[in-house]
């Protein structure tokens, strides 16, 4: 069945090309044009597009100049895909982007995909919600050009202890870790994961008081998540009551003695 002309918002995933939903695959190689950002989506990831493809990159435009684009495609019967890293509900701009197309009576429709944070988790083998020690976790950013509200500051939500996951700060990771540390302490294990998926990926892990010299050291600057979690620690011994024998629920009695 023919894919109807209309713009697929679809998640591509941290960067590698197999972490791309099986839905998103679709829409890729039945595209007839795909915009999306270079710098945060690699080439490799067109390796599902057909070789007739237009390709869009807009990691030079602003949106007045590919959401015409988008619009004009769609309206001569093509089906454009906008390719977004991660997931696109999380600072993908698509707000933005669905108000203009609604605005346009243009159809939509938004494919999810992989977040930095879960592939983090998945390359560090960890669960970020191990039970009696942190079952939240917070996706955030710091300060810098998009604003960030003020009961959003990392000042109130550090007050949790929660898996914390932070995005898009490294130019602001010194005043992050002062913050973090008013209320996580210094031994908290830290990751920092750089272009998860990629070539060139980098991975560290270390301590919340060393989180801005890992940074530094590394000379990145750009495209790193930070996860700040107690449970990268976590006591081996811990478990859930899913599974155990002491706790029954509706697919399961519970087992005495």
């Amino acid at each position: 069945m023919t894919t109807p002309a209309k713009v697929y918002i679809v998640g591509a995933g941290p960067g590698d090309p197999e972490l791309i939903t099986v839905r998103g695959q679709k829409r890729l190689a039945e595209a007839d044009v795909v915009v999306y950002a270079g710098s945060l989506v690699p080439e490799a990831m067109l390796v599902h597009c057909r070789p007739d493809v237009e390709l869009v990159d807009t990691r030079s435009h602003v949106l007045e100049t590919w959401l015409p684009l988008i619009v004009d495609r769609v309206k001569a019967g093509q089906t454009v895909v906008r390719l977004q890293d991660g997931d696109p509900c999380l600072y993908g701009a698509l707000h933005e982007l669905t108000v203009y197309l609604l605005k346009h009576e243009v159809s939509f429709e938004v494919v999810p995909g992989v977040s930095a944070f879960q592939a983090a988790a998945a390359r560090l083998r960890a669960e970020l919600t191990v039970p009696d020690l942190v079952q939240t976790i917070i996706l955030t950013r710091t300060q810098g050009t998009t604003n960030v509200p003020s009961a959003e500051d990392l000042d109130t939500l550090a007050t949790h202890r929660a898996s914390l996951c932070l995005y898009l700060s490294a130019h602001h990771i010194a005043k992050a870790q002062q913050q973090l540390m008013e209320h996580y302490s210094p031994e908290t294990p830290t990751a920092l994961c750089y272009r998860l998926g990629w070539e060139d990926e980098f991975v560290k892990i270390g301590r919340l008081d060393e989180m801005a010299r890992m940074t530094h050291d590394a000379k990145l600057t750009r495209t790193v998540l930070y996860i700040v979690s107690p449970a990268l620690s976590a006591n081996p011994e811990a478990r859930s009551k899913l599974y155990s024998p002491k706790c029954g629920h509706i697919f399961r009695a519970k087992v005495e003695g």
